[in-house]
């Protein structure tokens, strides 16, 4: 090869080693979108027959894994050991830590053994408020409660979803407080979770006081 050859050689190794090192991980972001869930409150359709969540885990199960802010638990809300001021209701923080990990099991309420979303809202409304509220979700919604707005939600107030796809509400929880509800999660039992999960955010319907509440 000719010195001309060589020089062009040396050349190009020097130019490529010169180049910075690109890396080929993905920068592609993880977070998802959220949806404004108070949009959602004025969706119609909440009277069919339909106790708790029966159809849930068909949906719930295909909910996307919930990004930081978006969801996650901390292990002192997952507890309920949390530090609690003098005008939260430590009766109903007390009666709610009973329930956490208490297995789904449709149409049953007993606290440790199974309970759906609105026979777990039945009992604990009944020990901790001395209030009868009825055994669907739908209809307690319609015949027990008051639609609020999302931004006047308190602590043990309802928060309803409709999650077979339908526009029919088969879901409830108990309103804590920070945006955290409880409820008997189909495929987790009874648990804290985010109502700016997407998930739940999606599947939201409405806000609502127990009527006897007010």
């Amino acid at each position: 090869m000719t010195k001309l050859g060589n020089k062009i050689l040396y050349l190009a190794a020097a130019i490529l080693l010169s180049l910075p090192i690109v890396s080929c991980h993905s920068t592609k972001s993880n977070t998802h979108t959220y949806r404004p869930y108070h949009e959602r409150r004025n969706r119609g359709g909440s009277s069919n027959d339909d106790t708790g969540a029966g159809n849930a885990a068909t949906t719930e199960t295909r909910k996307p894994i919930p990004q930081s802010g978006h969801g996650l638990v901390s292990d002192e809300w997952a507890k309920l050991d949390i530090k609690l001021g003098r005008h939260d209701n430590k009766k109903l923080y007390k009666e709610l830590k009973k329930w956490l990990g208490t297995p789904y099991v449709y149409a049953a309420h007993t606290c440790g053994e199974g309970t759906d979303c609105s026979g777990m809202v039945m009992e604990v409304y009944l020990e901790v408020y001395g209030i009868k509220v009825h055994r669907n979700s739908a209809k307690m919604l319609e015949e027990n409660c008051s639609i609020i707005d999302l931004e006047d939600l308190q602590e043990g107030d309802l928060v309803f979803f409709c999650t077979n796809g339908d526009g029919r509400v088969s879901h409830v929880g108990i309103y804590l407080k920070d945006n955290k509800f409880v409820h008997a999660s189909s495929s987790r039992g009874v648990a804290v979770d985010d109502l700016r999960q997407n998930y739940y955010a999606t599947h939201f319907h409405a806000a609502a006081r127990v009527n006897s509440r007010h």
